[in-house]
């Protein structure tokens, strides 16, 4: 990899600040109030002190099970992606602190909505959770370069992107009619997330492309899914992956290029020497991810193949 140093405009903000306001009374004409207590079925609820868990009530299957975890534990560590994205852009009390907020308030209902569906429904360990929560929130998650303002909007546009798809995919996974519409309601809420952190990074590609696709091959190079320091989260991972919720191809073709596609970045002109040699890094390095996502492909179902001639 081309070791780069770069310092984006010291006024990026004040800049892309009349786009940040645009785009967050853009945002806020297009979102939906939804209410999580309305998506919760409290008639299966019962007490945990006259009937205990056991491993044979959850309805979900264990990838079901594995990926709704993996799902919650991300939107549970809300303080730590506070956090971060107000150190990116939580300066003063202007269009940026407003959007910080007003995410924070959104994502904050994710995590409500499906930790009362997980327990009334006893689809999962509640003690095994709550334990999972605690651990989670005390690893926390720190961007590697969130002093870096281009870099946090390239990052927070994939990951709203890939959670929206991990979402989406694990209601549909489930077989529950109840969990596939609240999935389907956090996923429409990260699609707005990821659109408004889209088109701000097309707006900082008019500022200084240069900076802008150094920025997004960073991202992509160094990409994590922001679940990544959960306890066993590359076993988990493994697993969502094989069943098709969330792998290499979807992430290659249904995440990465869109966003790609959508700023022009290989198509972008005027670029510095530096920026070139990275787009040119950047385009090498989705070859491989290409050629990785193919070969996990043909593993998977060279694997399938086995386990359903054993069934048979």
């Amino acid at each position: 990899m081309i070791e780069t140093t770069f310092t984006p405009p010291r006024d990026l903000l004040t800049e892309l600040e009349p786009a940040a306001e645009r785009l967050l009374n853009r945002h806020l004409g297009m979102a939906r109030e939804w209410f999580p207590h309305d998506y919760i079925p409290y008639s299966q609820g019962r007490d945990y002190d006259r009937e205990p868990w056991t491993p044979d009530q959850p309805r979900i299957s264990g990838v079901a099970q594995i990926a709704f975890e993996v799902n919650l534990l991300t939107e549970d560590n809300l303080p730590s992606y506070h956090r971060e994205i107000h150190r990116m852009f939580g300066r003063g009390d202007g269009a940026w602190i407003n959007w910080v907020n007003r995410w924070t308030a959104e994502e904050g209902r994710h995590a409500i909505v499906l930790r009362d569906y997980l327990v009334v429904t006893r689809n999962i360990d509640p003690y095994s959770l709550e334990r999972s929560r605690m651990n989670q929130l005390q690893t926390a998650y720190d961007h590697d370069d969130g002093g870096n303002v281009l870099r946090g909007i390239a990052y927070v546009a994939f990951q709203e992107l890939a959670t929206r798809i991990s979402h989406r995919n694990t209601g549909r996974y489930s077989s529950d009619p109840v969990a596939d519409r609240i999935m389907a309601r956090i996923a429409a809420d990260e699609n707005l997330h990821m659109v408004f952190y889209r088109d701000m990074l097309s707006e900082a590609m008019k500022v200084d492309p240069s900076a802008a696709v150094c920025a997004v091959a960073d991202e992509v190079i160094g990409f994590e899914m922001p679940g990544a320091g959960m306890e066993n989260f590359t076993r988990k991972a493994a697993q969502m992956a094989k069943a098709g919720i969330y792998d290499l191809r979807i992430h290659h073709d249904e995440v990465v290029w869109p966003l790609l596609r959508h700023w022009e970045i290989f198509e972008a002109g005027g670029l510095t020497p530096v920026a070139e040699a990275r787009r040119e890094e950047l385009r090498r390095f989705l070859a491989d991810l290409d050629a990785q996502a193919s070969r996990f492909e043909a593993r998977r179902a060279r694997s399938l193949e086995r386990e359903a001639a054993r069934a048979g």
